[in-house]
């Protein structure tokens, strides 16, 4: 079967949509995947792991109106005529939207009525209610996360399939729209095996944190990510753990709250802001790891999906401290991989670092645990087999 994805982004950027392509070629689809560019110099066509990539000039201009898409047509009407000519350029025979936000302009160009599976990265109508530019006041004027949540259900009603997540998120869905809940696949998005097997180190970052006790945090830094509870904690931590470090890897527009908060409490040298890196260096820092915090704060959002870095930590041994959001509450306990505390608990947070700190023994359990988890249960050649089915 030829699969059409439909990325609203260039390409790589999600391993999520690598993942999934990864398992559907495995069982012997093919895929091509349209994405876009945002420069007019750009290579339209090429072969990356196996996977067919088609892409399509979009200005930066025209991308911003996608926060627009259920409020004016322009963006769904710019983006239907590109995804018509690659349905028919590539003979696709189902296609495969990755979320929401370019399902409008999918169905208005699917003329053949081909097959569709509507992907949902994530619970998009309510993590809109935290964006900095939806709440704006250009942005609570123009942009409506309850349109957004009526687009939702409009489309995975249209949809032949839909996947989610986490086993929350299906639940949810389920209570909330009345949909069949055998219409629904869930994948989550951890890691493939050659992540934790077939990678480089960077020996210089080794030897630079050799004598630290690493924190290490992956990911977008927006205030939703709880980050600013780890780093109101370490004004405390660092009179029990004078070689304590948090290591941030990722970034937002949140950064210079981030870093304000750390001159306020005086821990700008307990702290490495290192801002986004390719994901061939995560092994790096996970491999000077020695906990990986998830301070989610708590949302619906939150509470139906898995965070990329549980399943990044968990396959290179990091024994974790998570606040106690659903979904993440849920698969630390069942495998038993670390700690948790209150969403955005502070003094809490501070105890649960100081335990595992105290007592090698839990670190030790937790870092096995979270290996073997990934290894017999987790890993993205497991967890992909309903994908693969759902095709079949």
């Amino acid at each position: 079967m030829r699969i059409g994805m439909i990325l609203d982004a260039p390409f790589p950027i999600d391993p999520r949509v690598s993942n999934e392509a990864s398992a559907l070629i495995s069982a012997g689809h093919e895929v091509y995947l349209f994405c876009l560019s945002y420069s007019k110099e750009f290579i339209e066509k090429e072969v990356i792991d196996s996977i067919n990539i088609r892409r399509y000039y979009c200005s930066k201009l025209t991308y911003k109106f996608s926060a627009l898409a259920y409020t004016f047509s322009y963006y769904k009407v710019v983006m239907s005529k590109k995804i018509n000519n690659f349905l028919n350029l590539n003979n696709i025979d189902k296609i495969h939207i990755h979320d929401i936000q370019i399902a409008s302009s999918v169905f208005k160009a699917n003329l053949k009525s081909l097959p569709v599976t509507l992907d949902l990265h994530e619970n998009r109508p309510e993590i809109m209610k935290f964006y900095k530019h939806v709440n704006s006041f250009i942005g609570k004027l123009l942009i409506s996360p309850k349109k957004w949540k009526i687009a939702e259900e409009k489309f995975i009603k249209t949809a032949n399939n839909v996947i989610v997540v986490t086993n929350a998120a299906k639940t949810e869905l389920v209570q909330r729209t009345g949909l069949n809940k055998d219409k629904i696949t869930v994948f989550p998005n951890t890691v493939r095996k050659s992540f934790y097997t077939d990678y480089e180190i960077d020996t210089d970052l080794i030897k630079k944190y050799k004598d630290n006790f690493v924190l290490l945090y992956l990911g977008n830094t927006s205030k939703r990510r709880g980050i600013s509870t780890v780093i109101n904690s370490l004004k405390f931590l660092k009179t029990k753990i004078p070689e304590i470090k948090f290591i941030i890897v990722g970034s937002s527009s949140y950064d210079n709250e981030l870093k304000y908060l750390s001159k306020v409490n005086n821990v700008q040298n307990f702290i490495s802001f290192e801002g986004w890196k390719n994901e061939n260096s995560f092994q790096s820092y996970l491999s000077i790891c020695d906990i990986g915090v998830s301070p989610l704060e708590s949302n619906i959002h939150h509470d139906t999906t898995y965070a990329n870095k549980i399943f990044q930590y968990m396959s290179f041994g990091c024994p974790m401290i998570c606040s106690d959001v659903k979904a993440q509450k849920e698969i630390t306990e069942k495998y038993e991989i670390g700690v948790l505390f209150k969403a955005g608990n502070v003094e809490e947070f501070s105890e649960r670092v100081v335990d595992l700190y105290n007592d090698r023994n839990k670190i030790n359990l937790y870092s096995i645990n979270s290996r073997n988890a990934i290894k017999n249960f987790l890993n993205n050649d497991i967890v992909s087999a309903e994908i693969v089915k759902m095709y079949d």
